[in-house]
């Protein structure tokens, strides 16, 4: 019935629908460039290939999109700022292999093992240092601190407003407009930045038409490596959740076929060329799996030609000039609530997972996580320097498996 279906659907039908997945993709893709200073049409480009990797490798079995991750905004900041965007990429290229990794061990041992190193007291607090560690930043971009030519009075204006219109959409929008709240509050920020005089469009006139993204080859060393890796051990586990959800909406079991070690594995080398190419990690994206479940589009080939269109837009560098006039502020607005949102994630992990946390093992493991995460601890110096949400992984993971399990009723 399925193949039949399938067989039936015109190509105009597949190539409009799989721009459509892109569209709805669209506004968070180049978002996370922009936040940590990457290059749009780079993110644009490594998003499509891949995209293209991961259906190689899981036989085109599950419809979904990958793109820039939103967990690796912070740390790509920080990293950046402290070691520049080559160690940087170098870093994530070893996130990406993280995800190879676990995707073995699971092929092998199967996912007991990962539950037992990554419980819920460790990867909840974690998700919530990574999306509060540089809240600051957020803070910064939104009262203008970050831009020249924008004063705190303007700066509060449009960034409050793109928030505004983004809470707006994401609580009472309905259809794709629901799909699309970050979209519409940099729109409307954009527009009004435009009303206000505060767009420089000199980027855009100095572009060409066509030209090849400015990649950026990953170079290696290890303190930029040693503070990213632990950032990947979150978004691996959240893996998980993202085939559950897209395999509740076609009610497949993806864990069983093509198998999480497949999609893992996927993801994985997805990042890994992401990296290599100068473009954020990539992910599964759930602003996806909405238009999914909206338009019933199963069919894993809509998200391959998402996945072309990605790659030719890339190469419209008029775009990636275009995109990269958005004010400060704009984006500030956006990224308060994008790093609280990912703290709520973390609270929702520790809340689903039932667990008190005023027990003495579990309170001590959750508020060192938080406060070497947030409060800036550092460990060594030089290019073994340990902080940040490396840190507070590695201090979760050492304090879980060092402290004695609470007893029944404790």
């Amino acid at each position: 019935m399925r193949e039949a279906t399938s067989q039936a659907e015109s190509w105009p039908k597949v190539v409009l629908t799989g721009a459509q997945m892109l569209f709805v993709a669209f506004g968070a893709l180049v978002l996370v460039p922009l936040l940590t200073g990457l290059d749009p049409s780079v993110a644009l480009f490594t998003a499509g290939a891949g995209t293209l990797i991961f259906h190689a490798v899981t036989k085109q079995s599950v419809p979904v999109f990958l793109a820039s991750s939103f967990a690796f905004i912070a740390p790509i900041q920080g990293s950046v700022a402290s070691f520049g965007v080559p160690a940087t990429m170098g870093g994530l290229m070893a996130s990406g292999l993280v995800y190879v990794a676990i995707s073995q061990a699971v092929r092998l041992k199967g996912t007991v093992w990962l539950h037992r190193l990554l419980p819920a007291v460790v990867v909840g607090p974690v998700i919530m240092v990574i999306g509060l560690a540089l809240a600051p930043v957020a803070v910064s971009m939104a009262t203008g601190e970050t831009s020249d030519n924008i004063g705190y009075g303007p700066a509060i204006f449009l960034s409050m407003t793109s928030l505004l219109v983004t809470l707006l959409l994401a609580v009472f929008g309905r259809g794709l407009l629901r799909l699309v709240p970050i979209m519409g509050g940099i729109v409307t920020g954009y527009c009004l930045a435009l009303l206000m005089g505060l767009v420089d469009f000199t980027p855009v006139r100095e572009a060409a038409w066509l030209s090849v993204p400015s990649f950026t080859a990953p170079s290696f060393h290890w303190a930029a490596i040693l503070f990213m890796i632990p950032v990947a051990i979150a978004p691996a586990v959240e893996h998980i959740g993202d085939m559950v959800a897209i395999g509740s909406v076609t009610r497949k079991n993806y864990l069983e076929k093509p198998g999480l070690h497949r999609t893992l594995l996927g993801d994985g080398l997805a990042t890994s060329v992401a990296a290599l190419f100068g473009g954020p990690p990539n992910t599964t994206y759930s602003e996806v799996t909405g238009a999914v479940t909206l338009t019933r589009a199963f069919n894993p080939k809509y998200m391959i030609v998402a996945a072309i269109f990605a790659i030719v837009l890339a190469f419209v560098s008029k775009l990636g000039a275009l995109l990269q006039t958005i004010p400060g502020p704009v984006m500030g607005g956006i990224m308060t609530l994008l790093f609280g949102s990912i703290a709520v994630v973390g609270m929702n992990t520790l809340v689903r997972a039932g667990q008190s946390l005023t027990a003495p093992r579990n309170l001590v493991v959750v508020s060192l996580i938080l406060v070497f995460g947030i409060g800036g601890m550092q460990f060594g110096g030089g290019q073994f320097t340990l902080q940040g949400v490396s840190l507070a992984a590695l201090v979760g993971i050492a304090l879980n498996w060092l402290l004695p399990k609470a007893q029944e009723g404790e």
